[in-house]
């Protein structure tokens, strides 16, 4: 099934509508309020899900790819629910794929699920035939050993003194921390954990902690350590980061999909871009890199910055 949509949804969302289709096929009729009791979500999220059932389908979109459902008063009937009913049957390219995403989640240190995708692995792998001998050994990074002696120190319950590297502003620093979880977000491991020199929750990157020692005492966290909502991602822009403003070439504008932007506007073949950045350390070092094909109109500070980075390269040629 293809979902023609350009929501990021979040993938709670997305089991929800999987489970929606087959729920009403087996309740045709069935009371829109009655199906959010059963669902546990309210009816406004319930006609939200079933609006954007209308463009979910089959590629084609043509008469017969799409969901069609009919309402009669308050009540809802799926009408044509565009194959999803059939067994699914993958071809080769399909199945190896699936094969080797399943093999590196195995591999994946703290996963709770593994019985499950290891006994997934083994159904697709029989019913696949040659794919079980498949030539694909699927390993994780080299930082495999770090994550996993990280997971195991954090399970100790003890609390952590981290040597860290902190790309936004490019220095490494030592802190002591309490640790809270572990988890992955988009393929990166992170320890999430009370920063004790900060005194906020921080997300530390796994492939960025340098070196750490497990301490004596507990980890303790205070009572104001609540765990960050990462279901969009860990950076979370707020309105006390700096805005910058750029003029982006069409080399650039993969940037806009990269990182989170505020506003894109059109001026002819160019972009006007603005996004908030955690640090304007960063935001320079990203821009030095894009060169000409992005101009930076604000703030002045940054402006400053570059102008000052690029005088200093230059002088390294006279």
């Amino acid at each position: 099934m293809t979902l023609r949509t350009g929501s990021n949804a979040s993938a709670d969302r997305l089991g929800r509508l999987l489970n929606l289709v087959p729920y009403l096929l087996a309740r045709p009729g069935i009371r829109v309020a009655e199906a959010a009791g059963d669902l546990g979500v309210t009816e406004k999220q319930l006609r939200e899900d079933l609006e954007l059932l209308w463009v979910c389908g089959l590629p084609g979109y043509g008469p017969g790819d799409l969901i069609d459902m009919a309402f009669d008063g308050d009540r809802v009937t799926i009408s044509h629910d565009a194959g999803i009913d059939k067994p699914l049957r993958l071809n080769q390219d399909e199945a190896l794929a699936l094969v080797v995403a399943l093999r590196m989640l195995a591999e994946t240190p703290g996963i709770g699920t593994r019985d499950a995708i290891e006994r997934a692995l083994a159904k697709i792998e029989s019913a696949a035939g040659d794919l079980a001998d498949a030539p694909v050994a699927v390993r994780l990074p080299a930082n495999q050993k770090k994550l996993e002696a990280v997971r195991a120190a954090v399970d100790s319950g003890h609390a952590l003194r981290l040597t860290y590297y902190t790309a936004a502003r490019d220095e490494t620093t030592e802190r002591t921390v309490d640790p809270m979880r572990m988890l992955m977000v988009s393929g990166t491991a992170y320890l999430e954990a009370w920063c004790r020199r900060a005194e906020g929750t921080r997300m530390f990157r796994v492939d960025r902690i340098d070196a750490f020692t497990e301490l004596a005492e507990p980890s303790a966290p205070p009572v104001e350590a609540v765990p960050q909502d990462v279901s969009e991602g860990v950076f979370r822009p707020g309105p006390d980061l700096p805005l910058i403003t750029l003029r982006v070439g069409r080399g650039s504008r993969w940037i806009t999909e990269y990182y989170p932007v505020e506003q894109v506007e059109r001026d002819g073949g160019e972009w006007l871009v603005t996004m908030r950045v955690t640090d304007l350390g960063w935001a320079q070092r990203l821009l030095a890199g894009l060169g000409r094909d992005v101009t930076v109109l604000g703030p002045p500070e940054l402006i400053d910055r570059i102008r000052a980075q690029a005088s200093t390269a230059l002088d390294q040629y006279v």
